[in-house]
């Protein structure tokens, strides 16, 4: 019941914290500051749990085993995801790699191409699951001091940076995105269209210690129009892995056997 009295609450619709001014930094460098929080340098695989809930009640949910390697030349990620629940799609296979992304399903054998932009599940895209870089598809232009409040509700010193796309394969066009102003700990993003409109807002939160680092364990996605459709993801099982080369080969997708 706690759970649920958070959800219903738009976290969206927070006041902001009146603070003191922040000392501005470079933006380009708090932001790989903050990837480097979210996401490990390395190879590594990750159990990602969503559930969606309308007015505070769950109405879906999925479970998905990503498994992620960064590109030695590009720096971002490379992920195959396999579905773990719902039993009706166990065995279905999404590959993200470099500006490609498949979704593979065993019962027809076949893959065809998707939009990082589609929803998965809720307010989570396809590009929301895997694990990304920001500071490689977007260009910080401003950081601006500014204090908020984080997901838990807590007043926080955050640094606001204005990121917008520098590639065409981008997930979003532009976003604005709150950064601990000490710690680099990413607060809050907000995700816009190329209109200008408010995709959807997502929250940080749940830090643990994940290989010897604080990392947020959970983002809630609260859709840019309805603050009731919120989407909850959560990360678990993390392990330091080597994901082969062959996994993210779209060929490949039939024989993919997890270990």
């Amino acid at each position: 019941m706690q759970r649920r009295t958070l959800l219903a609450t738009p976290l969206a619709a927070l006041a902001p914290w009146p603070g003191l001014c922040l000392a501005a930094a470079d933006p380009q460098s708090i932001l790989a500051a903050s990837d480097a929080i979210r996401n490990p340098g390395f190879s590594f695989s990750v159990v990602n749990t969503l559930v969606e809930y309308r007015q505070g009640k769950q109405t879906d949910s999925s479970q998905l085993a990503v498994y992620s390697r960064p590109h030695a030349a590009s720096g971002q990620f490379r992920s195959l995801v396999r579905y773990l629940a719902p039993a009706r799609d166990v065995g279905k296979l999404i590959l993200y790699s470099g500006k490609e992304l498949w979704f593979y399903d065993p019962s027809s054998q076949g893959s065809i191409r998707l939009s990082p932009q589609q929803r998965l599940l809720g307010q989570a895209s396809n590009g929301d699951v895997v694990a990304t870089n920001f500071a490689r598809d977007y260009r910080a232009t401003q950081a601006t001091a500014e204090a908020t409040q984080d997901g838990e509700r807590q007043p926080r010193q955050a640094q606001k940076l204005a990121l917008e796309a520098t590639t065409e394969d981008a997930n979003y066009h532009r976003i604005d995105m709150w950064v601990d102003a000490s710690s680099h700990q990413p607060i809050k993003a907000r995700f816009h269209a190329h209109s200008g409109a408010l995709l959807k807002t997502a929250y940080y939160r749940r830090y643990q210690d994940v290989f010897g680092v604080q990392r947020p364990t959970e983002t809630v996605i609260i859709d840019g129009l309805d603050p009731a459709w919120v989407t909850v993801m959560r990360y678990s099982q993390w392990e330091q892995r080597d994901v082969p080369e062959t996994w993210l080969r779209r060929e490949n997708l039939p024989l993919f056997r997890p270990d």
